[in-house]
């Protein structure tokens, strides 16, 4: 699974649009402008999710169908953006009703809105530092996040590539976050491939 030498395969993903980014998030996205902030892995992150984890299912209960810690701060030994990436599968996202109301009471805030991409959520947190992204359930999209973190977990060569990939794209100036993480979809979608995940239905759509 050599990472760093293979050939990385074209993907059919499109970035997303100044529109599309403006659209999806609640009230309008805030350009950033500026090179992307990348530090060291902190052993502290997991304790960060655990306490996360604890209130969101003290919030939600029986609602939490599941609850993962993704994203780079939840792969040992590998360089990120110092947010916590926490993904919740509830029972059905686009039912805002059923869940915003408790998680805003309980200072989360609601930060995007995607129903075209799995009706997805993102919400920020009360004080910790997170991107809480709600997905429903039997969603293709988590299988694909945790399918990612458990072989960056396991290979250290995809984990190499795909933190040098970042630090390279880091140390650009990007408009919007999201246009840093559009540029890494090659890569992605690369180890995600190589991962045994499945292939996203909007390959050919975002």
């Amino acid at each position: 699974m050599g990472g760093m030498s293979e050939p990385l395969p074209p993907t059919t993903r499109k970035p997303s649009t100044e529109a599309e980014i403006q659209a999806a998030w609640v009230g309008g996205a805030r350009q950033h402008n500026a090179p992307i902030t990348l530090v060291d892995y902190d052993p502290m992150w997991p304790a960060l999710y655990a306490r996360e984890e604890a209130r969101i299912r003290g919030i939600l209960g029986d609602r939490v169908l599941r609850i993962e810690h993704t994203g780079s701060t939840s792969v040992p030994g590998l360089a990120a953006k110092p947010v916590i990436d926490i993904t919740l599968v509830i029972p059905d996202t686009a039912d805002e009703s059923a869940y915003v109301p408790d998680l805003e009471a309980a200072g989360y805030r609601l930060w995007i809105r995607e129903p075209d991409w799995f009706e997805h959520r993102t919400f920020k947190g009360p004080d910790t530092n997170v991107n809480l992204h709600v997905f429903s359930r039997d969603c293709v999209e988590v299988e694909r996040m945790v399918g990612f973190r458990d072989w960056l977990r396991t290979h250290d060569d995809d984990r190499e590539l795909y933190e040098r990939t970042k630090r390279e794209l880091a140390s650009k100036t990007w408009q919007y976050v999201q246009n840093y993480a559009d540029a890494k979809t090659q890569v992605v979608e690369a180890i995600i491939a190589r991962a045994g995940a499945p292939a996203s239905p909007y390959d050919d759509a975002r």
